[in-house]
């Protein structure tokens, strides 16, 4: 027969004796209490205090119900990209970018939290290969797959207790699926108080923003670019300069082989970069606050 714990052993002879002085019907009593207590201490929910984090990756699940329960029951969604960005900077700045900014949207808009990012988003073509699928280390899926993930990770918020659910891409060729797949889930949730908000401003009305405030500091369009040009790039100096190497630009002004840049980055800066953020994120807020104003 295997061997008592010494510290239970000792409890054995104490509790014998209360019971033997217990009459059958005190005895039957306590015993039902006891177990009464058991149940009940059983059958309480576990919990968990706020975390200082917003991001539910770093939480327990635990931490999310506790989270929901006190209110925090929107969500963003961030989606980037792994695409070419110029021989001057890396394939993950759409996702640094967003990871950012999604964290400060959250944040400031209160009782938020973040999925962590999606990474693969459309890219072009494949065969043969179009838009940033031309260069090596682009990852790219097709509209239809990254409207599927986006429709699978709203279920299973929903499934979790959220109420409204954001969309932020910061990628463009994103934005059209993005769109289509909030308006059909906000359709057919509408009767359940579940609202699915694309949050376009993010990209495209801070878009326009970011060119006025760059033009007023004598930029052109053309120097500004459309892609890993001074926005991309200040935006990511921002956020992680160790992502940015501006001596490996070339030095020549006219290449036969293509470089993935439009603009000219060299005349990036963290400090604009700072600047350029805080036009999407105070997008994204006000956008935010407009569709869920009981929130």
């Amino acid at each position: 027969m295997p061997r008592l714990n010494p510290f239970i052993h000792s409890l054995i002879g104490p509790i014998a004796s209360w019971a033997r002085r217990l009459s059958p019907a005190k005895l039957a009593i306590s015993v039902v209490a006891g177990a009464a207590i058991a149940v009940a201490v059983a059958e309480r929910p576990l919990t968990a205090p706020l975390p200082s984090t917003v991001r539910i990756a770093d939480m327990t699940w635990v931490e999310v119900r506790s989270a929901i329960e006190a209110g925090y029951t929107r969500v963003i969604v961030p989606s980037g990209g792994i695409e070419q960005n110029g021989p001057h900077m890396i394939l993950g700045k759409h996702d640094l970018i967003v990871a950012a900014t999604a964290e400060r949207i959250a944040r400031e808009l209160g009782q938020t939290l973040v999925t962590p990012v999606i990474s693969y988003v459309p890219e072009g073509n494949y065969v043969p290969p179009t838009g940033h699928m031309r260069f090596p280390g682009t990852i790219g899926v097709t509209e239809d797959v990254f409207a599927g993930v986006l429709d699978g990770i709203a279920r299973s918020l929903k499934a979790g207790g959220f109420k409204t659910i954001c969309f932020i891409a910061d990628h463009g060729a994103s934005m059209k699926p993005q769109s289509e797949v909030a308006a059909r889930l906000a359709r057919e949730w509408a009767r359940d108080g579940i609202l699915v908000i694309s949050v376009d401003d993010y990209y495209s009305a801070a878009g326009d923003k970011q060119n006025e405030y760059l033009e007023a500091q004598g930029e052109t369009l053309a120097t500004i670019g459309q892609h890993a040009g001074i926005a991309d790039t200040s935006e990511l100096m921002a956020v992680h300069p160790g992502g940015v190497d501006l001596t490996r630009l070339p030095k020549l002004p006219l290449r036969v082989e293509p470089t993935g840049v439009d603009g000219d980055p060299r005349r990036a800066s963290a400090e604009r970069g700072q600047a350029l953020l805080n036009l999407k994120i105070a997008a994204a807020v006000r956008q935010i606050r407009q569709a869920s104003p009981t929130q």
